[in-house]
């Protein structure tokens, strides 16, 4: 395990894969951005839990598989952490369909990134997922609702629900079906800006963290059904 000196300027990221070509790459091309230090890099998810103990990244590439403690179990140890020291985890994998990618993003993940992902989309994610966003694409969302589409059906949990306006609810099932924000303002006739705010309040009264938690709760809670 190898860390650099924490700086508060840029965004901070901790590269964790067991291939040695895979965190040096990603370490050069993010060591480039202006915006980016790489704070440290680990071959294994117990690497991973130490490194954000001791330089506080706001972003981790995690992979998945790896020796000793695998990167899914390394990423709901992370995502366990108190809301301060909690990174926003993004996943390392080398085809979109990794069974591994669905469990991590349901355990609260940030989103994925393939591993052969150009220059552009790598840098791109880090600066998405570090500006609160996700990073989900549309495969894989297709792929989250198919796997909710194999279980009984459940009955709204109005409960957890119930912080939402009626306004807020439409803008979750929307999101749910795969809907961009863009998308949403022109469903519900509103401003793209409108949505925006209503998806931050869906965060904060939720306690979610991003756009993937909207989609996983939204199907979790009976909100949405699959074919709706």
């Amino acid at each position: 395990m190898t860390a650099a000196q924490p700086d508060d300027g840029p965004i901070r990221v901790a590269i964790v894969d067991d291939q040695s070509m895979v965190r040096e790459g990603f370490a050069a091309l993010l060591g480039a951005q202006e915006d980016i230090l790489v704070v440290g890099r680990g071959t294994d998810g117990d690497e991973a839990l130490e490194l954000v103990r001791h330089t506080r990244p706001d972003v981790v590439l995690m992979d998945i598989r790896m020796p000793r403690l695998n990167g899914l179990d390394a990423t709901r140890q992370l995502l366990e952490l108190p809301a301060e020291s909690r990174p926003r985890v993004v996943i390392l994998t080398t085809y979109d369909a990794d069974e591994y990618v669905f469990a991590a993003l349901q355990a609260g993940a940030s989103g994925f990134l393939l591993k052969d992902a150009t220059a552009e989309d790598l840098v791109g994610a880090v600066r998405v997922v570090a500006g609160g966003d996700a990073l989900l694409s549309p495969s894989v969302t297709s792929k989250l609702i198919a796997d909710y589409a194999r279980r009984p059906r459940r009955r709204m949990d109005t409960a957890l629900l119930s912080p939402l306006t009626e306004r807020e609810l439409a803008v979750m099932r929307a999101i749910a079906r795969g809907c961009s924000n863009a998308e949403v303002a022109e469903e519900l006739f509103v401003g793209e800006q409108t949505v925006k705010t209503h998806v931050s309040r869906i965060l904060a009264k939720l306690g979610l963290r991003d756009r993937t938690q909207i989609v996983v709760t939204a199907y979790e809670s009976g909100l949405v059904s699959v074919g709706e």
